[in-house]
């Protein structure tokens, strides 16, 4: 069965390096540390979202209001891609779209929390306490703002995308099946437009908690992502970030006369048991699949110890003297958003002549690889 050219139409990004494709170009030229706020969540750096004009992608308040955080940074992002690929006043263009979200749970209400745990200590009957308060403190909507599939649901709301959805959650690797799905779904046969992407809100003290629980996070200041191990502060510094692709089949895309960034390849990913080497035998196996020497790599590397230096060792054999960027320095750590983020970042380099093919490296902060190309039409 023939493969259809699967190509981007539509890119929304936004981070702490700002919004929209012409400043994430900037900061990535620029190659200095982008926007780093150490003094909120200090002993941990986070790399803040940029203030947003809401009104311009969200335009009711009473949706504003409705959403959490990351909600807000996915439908002004998924907006952005919208108006980028010409389709946002489309409403019959848009109905029969495709989306594929990845991305994780919402936020927790920390006074609540807290407020239940310190009580907890001292209850004569904990588990009756506990009882008690989970159901009368909790707003009655705090368990639908956890649930991951509402940004998916707001987006078809906000913007009228209102074709099938599927949200991926698992943190690294999800951004890369994200991307892998609507990729192959498109080249099959099997739809015409998605479209892709994700969102995280790194100012959030719960994820800070649950990242330093497992030892993952950075202490102190800014450091570029391939210099942190070694000093004993290892680790990822998390960054609020939303990043959507608009993909769609070059054929339908040139009947409408669509501006094409870049042709997005078959997307490669892996999950082995995590050890000693297995990053390198798994980014080896995708390579191998992915494709030629590129012009350019893109990384997703975390920061982690070990594992950071096992890709960069890999990225050194599989790619000797090719240019290596981490995401990490221009946007912070996203988790889901890993994988999409770089291959929009990819496709504006290759639109502006910058590379003609960029591979994107994900190796999440536990489990997950993946290879994901883009390369110009011809």
């Amino acid at each position: 069965m023939s493969q259809r050219d699967v190509v981007v139409t539509g890119i929304g990004l936004v981070s702490c390096a700002g919004e929209g494709v012409t400043a994430h170009l900037e900061a990535f030229v620029a190659d200095s540390p982008k926007v780093v706020d150490t003094e909120r969540f200090a002993p941990y750096p986070v790399h803040p979202a940029p203030v947003l004009v809401l009104d311009g992608q969200i335009p009711k308040k009473s949706d504003q209001r409705q959403m959490e955080a990351w909600q807000r940074l996915g439908v002004y992002a998924a907006g952005l891609a919208l108006d980028s690929a010409g389709v946002k006043q489309d409403a019959i263009f848009k109905s029969a779209m495709h989306l594929v979200v990845a991305c994780g749970g919402g936020e927790r209400d920390t006074a609540v929390d807290g407020a239940i745990l310190t009580g907890l200590r001292d209850a004569a009957d904990p588990g009756a306490y506990l009882n008690e308060h989970l159901q009368n403190d909790l707003r009655p909507t705090l368990f639908l703002a956890q649930l991951s599939n509402l940004l998916a649901g707001n987006i078809a709301i906000v913007h009228g995308v209102t074709g099938a959805s599927r949200t991926f959650m698992g943190e690294e690797a999800s951004g890369v099946d994200a991307l892998r799905n609507a990729q192959s779904r498109i080249a099959s046969g099997q739809i015409d437009t998605m479209l892709v992407g994700g969102s995280y809100s790194a100012e959030r003290p719960d994820v800070l908690v649950v990242h330093e629980m497992g030892g993952y996070l950075r202490k102190g200041d800014f450091r570029p992502v391939f210099e942190r191990e070694g000093e004993g502060e290892a680790g990822f510094i998390l960054g609020s970030t939303a990043a959507f692709l608009m993909l769609e089949a070059a054929e339908t895309a040139a009947a409408r006369d669509a501006r094409i960034f870049a042709r997005l390849l078959p997307v490669e990913s892996d999950r082995p048991r995590r050890e000693t080497g297995s990053v390198q035998r798994s980014l080896t196996a995708l390579w191998g699949k992915a494709g030629p020497k590129p012009d350019l790599v893109i990384s997703g590397a975390t920061g982690v110890e070990g594992i950071t230096t096992e890709e960069r060792g890999v990225l050194d054999e599989l790619a000797p003297g090719v240019p290596v960027t981490a995401l990490g320095d221009l946007a912070g750590h996203s988790l889901e958003v890993t994988a999409p983020l770089g291959a929009a970042l990819a496709a504006v380099l290759i639109s502006e002549g910058r590379a003609r093919e960029v591979a994107i490296t994900t190796v999440g902060h536990r489990r997950g690889e993946g290879v994901v190309r883009l390369s110009a039409l011809s």
